[in-house]
C-alpha cells in the first residue's frame, strides 16, 4: 500500500498544468474513470484531499492504483475527448447515456444520382443524414414537399429505361439520361438546405432562377419553379416557428432527478425549431447539473457535428467554446425558446417516470422511501409514516388532524381527528402533545405495530412536545420524529439545532411536501365542520322556546339554517311539532 502512495504522489507532483483527460485504473488494470479538466494538476490533485469528497467519490479514490492522462489544447477538446473515451471504453463509475437509436432520420445516399431515404439507423459511410426526428408529422411533412417539389429516383439500381414514376411526373429519370447530373445535384443542395432549415436562402435562390426563366420567355420552367416555390413555404408555416428575427441559435436545458438527468437540445433556424434531441444521462458519481450538461453537449457535437456561434443555456459554463458564446436569456424570445427546450426535457423525464410506475409500482415506492430513508438518515425504511397538524380559530374549536402513509401512498381508512380535551385556548404545543400521546400510547396498548417515521407539522417547540410525549410512553427509541416548520423551508430532527437541507426537487422533499398538504387539507376540513355546526347550533339557540333536543332535530332533518328558512309550516311541523314550527316561523318574519 505504501508502494501505491509513493506512487499516486510521484504522479500528481508531475501532472501538467494543463488541460486535457485523465484515467483512473485500479490493481487489475480496469478502467474505473475517465475524466476532463482544464487543469489536470489542479483537478486529480482535488480528489486526494479527504475534506473534498463525497462517500461515493471516496470509494473511487480507494481503488485507484495508476493514473494516466492525455494532454489537449483547450477544455473543449478535452470535454470532447472525454466523451469519446467513455462511449468506447465504457468506465465503470462514468456517467452512462442512454442512447435510444428508434428515432427516424432523414438520409441522403453516397452515390451517383442520390436518393432519399428514411432510416433508423443511418451509417456515416453509405448516408449524409439529418434528424432525428422526434416528431413524426414533422418528417412527413417534409418527405410529402421533397416528393411533390422535387423528382428524385427511388428504384435501388439505375434502370436503362424509363419506368412508370417517370410517366406520373415523380422521377427525373436519370437512368435514360433525361436529367443531367449537374441539374439532378441542384435538387440535392436545395434539399440539404431545407433539412438544414435554410429554407429562407434556398426560396431566394429559386426566385432568382423563376425571374431569369420568365426573362428567357422559359415560363413552363418559371411556372414548376413557382410551385416549388409555394410548397416550400406551405412547410414552413407547419414548422414551429418562435420568431422569424432569430437566427441561427442551438438551445439545451436539463431536468434532472436523483438518478439521471435528461438534456433536451433543440436547434433554430431562421426562427424555427429543425431539430429537437433528447438525451438521458444515468449519473454515477453524483454529477453536478453544468457537469451532466457539459457531457450531453459534447454527445449532441459527435452526434450532429459543429454547434451554432450562439448556444442558449439555462445557467452559465465555465468552459471557454472559442468563437462560440453562451447566453443566458432571462426574457423575451430567447427566454421563451429556453421555456420550451426545458418543457421538452421535464416530459421525458415525466413520461420515463410514469412508465416505470406502471411497469412496477413498487420499484417506484421503494425508490421514493429509500430516497427519504437517505435523505433523513435513517436506519430504518419509512414504510409506515404518520403526520400531526394542529388547528384552531383564535383559540376557539381546538383540532388535531393525523394522516397515514403506507409505502408512500395516502391510507385514508388510518387518517384520525383529534378533538383536544386536556388543553383550554391555543396552546400549540400542548395541543401537540396531547394527541402524539393519546395516538401511541393507543397503539402501544392496543400492541400495534408502529410507523417509522413520525412528522409534526411545527418547528422545534411542537416537535420538542412530542419528542416527550413519546418519551413519557417509552417510544422515544422506537420512532423516528421529525418537524417541519414554515413553508418547508426548515426540517429538523430531535437534538439538533441547524435545520436539515432537502433538495427542494428531490423525491424525499415532495413526499414530505405530499404529507403536510394532506394533513392540512384533512385538518382543515374537520375543523370547518365543527365551526359549521357550531354556528348554526348558535343560530337556533338564539330563538326563544326552542332547545337544543329541537335543534339538533331540525339541523338532523335540513342539513342547514338556510333550508330550515325556506321550509314550509308544514315541513316544520311533521318534524317538531305545530307549536314549535309557528315560534321559528314568526322568528324567520
Amino acid at each position: 500500500m505504501t508502494d501505491c502512495k509513493t506512487h499516486i504522489n510521484l504522479i500528481l507532483k508531475t501532472l501538467p498544468d494543463l488541460p486535457g483527460v485523465y484515467r483512473y485504473y485500479d490493481e487489475t488494470g480496469k478502467l474505473l474513470y475517465v475524466g476532463k479538466a482544464k487543469n489536470l494538476k489542479k483537478r486529480v490533485s482535488q480528489y486526494f484531499l479527504k475534506q473534498q469528497t463525497t462517500r461515493r467519490l471516496q470509494l473511487i479514490v480507494s481503488k485507484i492504483r495508476d493514473i494516466q492522462i492525455t494532454v489537449v489544447n483547450s477544455e473543449w477538446e478535452a470535454l470532447l475527448l472525454e466523451n469519446s473515451m467513455i462511449k468506447k471504453l465504457k468506465p465503470f463509475y462514468n456517467v452512462m447515456l442512454r442512447d435510444d437509436k428508434t428515432y427516424p432520420w432523414v438520409a441522403i445516399t453516397k452515390e451517383p444520382f442520390p436518393r432519399l431515404i428514411i432510416t433508423r439507423k443511418p451509417d456515416k459511410n453509405l448516408h449524409e443524414f439529418f434528424g432525428p426526428y422526434v416528431f413524426i408529422h414533422t418528417l412527413n411533412n417534409l418527405m410529402h414537399l421533397f416528393k411533390e417539389a422535387y423528382q428524385l429516383r427511388t428504384c435501388k439500381i439505375l434502370e436503362k429505361r424509363p419506368c412508370l414514376q417517370y410517366q406520373i411526373k415523380k422521377c427525373a429519370a436519370p437512368c435514360a439520361g433525361k436529367i443531367s447530373e449537374e441539374e439532378y445535384n441542384s435538387q440535392i443542395y436545395q434539399i440539404k438546405e431545407i433539412l438544414k432549415g435554410n429554407t429562407y436562402a434556398v426560396i431566394l435562390q429559386l426566385k432568382k432562377e423563376m425571374t431569369e426563366y420568365a426573362n428567357q420567355l422559359e415560363f413552363e420552367k418559371a411556372h414548376q419553379l413557382k410551385q416549388i416555390i409555394a410548397m416550400i413555404e406551405q412547410f414552413k408555416t407547419k414548422s414551429v416557428v418562435v420568431n422569424e428575427h432569430i437566427g441561427k441559435v442551438d438551445v439545451f436545458s436539463i431536468d434532472k432527478d436523483e438518478e439521471s438527468a435528461f438534456v433536451n437540445f433543440m436547434r433554430v433556424i431562421d426562427g424555427s425549431v429543425i431539430q429537437s434531441f433528447t438525451l438521458e444521462l444515468i449519473s454515477k458519481n453524483e454529477e453536478t447539473e453544468e457537469e451532466l450538461l457539459l457531457m450531453a453537449i459534447a454527445e449532441i457535437v459527435e452526434r450532429f457535428g459543429k454547434l451554432s456561434q450562439e448556444i442558449i443555456v439555462p445557467f452559465q459554463l465555465e468552459i471557454e467554446l472559442g468563437k462560440h458564446q453562451f447566453t443566458v436569456p432571462q426574457r423575451f424570445e430567447k427566454k421563451k425558446l429556453l421555456d420550451l427546450s426545458q418543457k421538452n426535457a421535464y416530459f421525458a423525464r415525466l413520461n420515463k417516470r410514469k412508465k416505470q410506475e406502471l411497469a412496477d409500482p413498487e420499484r417506484h415506492q421503494n425508490r421514493v422511501l429509500v430516497a427519504l430513508q437517505k435523505a433523513l438518515g435513517m436506519n430504518e425504511l419509512p414504510i409506515h409514516i404518520e403526520c400531526f397538524d394542529n388547528s384552531n380559530t383564535q383559540g376557539e374549536e381546538p383540532v388535531a388532524a393525523m394522516v397515514c402513509f403506507l409505502n408512500a401512498k395516502p391510507a385514508k381508512k388510518e387518517y384520525r381527528h383529534y378533538n383536544i380535551k386536556t388543553v383550554e385556548g391555543a396552546n400549540d404545543f400542548a395541543s401537540m402533545y396531547e394527541v402524539v400521546h393519546r395516538r401511541y400510547a393507543r397503539l402501544k396498548e392496543e400492541n400495534v405495530a408502529m410507523p417509522q417515521l413520525v412528522v409534526i407539522d411545527g418547528g422545534k417547540g411542537q416537535l420538542g412536545m412530542a419528542y416527550q410525549a413519546l418519551k413519557d410512553i417509552g417510544l422515544q427509541d422506537k420512532i423516528f420524529l421529525i418537524g417541519i416548520a414554515k413553508r418547508l423551508e426548515d426540517i429538523y430532527k430531535v437534538g439538533d439545532n441547524l435545520p436539515l437541507y432537502l433538495d427542494k426537487k428531490s423525491e424525499a422533499q415532495k413526499l414530505l411536501q405530499r404529507l403536510r398538504d394532506e394533513v392540512h387539507h384533512f385538518g382543515i376540513t374537520h375543523h370547518r365542520n365543527r365551526r359549521s355546526k357550531k354556528s348554526i347550533a348558535s343560530a337556533l339557540d338564539t330563538i326563544p322556546g326552542i332547545g337544543k333536543e329541537t335543534s339538533a332535530k331540525l339541523l338532523l332533518q335540513f342539513k342547514s339554517v338556510k333550508r330550515i328558512q325556506q321550509a314550509s309550516e308544514e315541513e316544520l311541523t311533521a318534524v317538531i311539532g305545530k307549536a314549535r314550527a309557528k315560534i321559528i316561523i314568526q322568528h324567520i318574519k
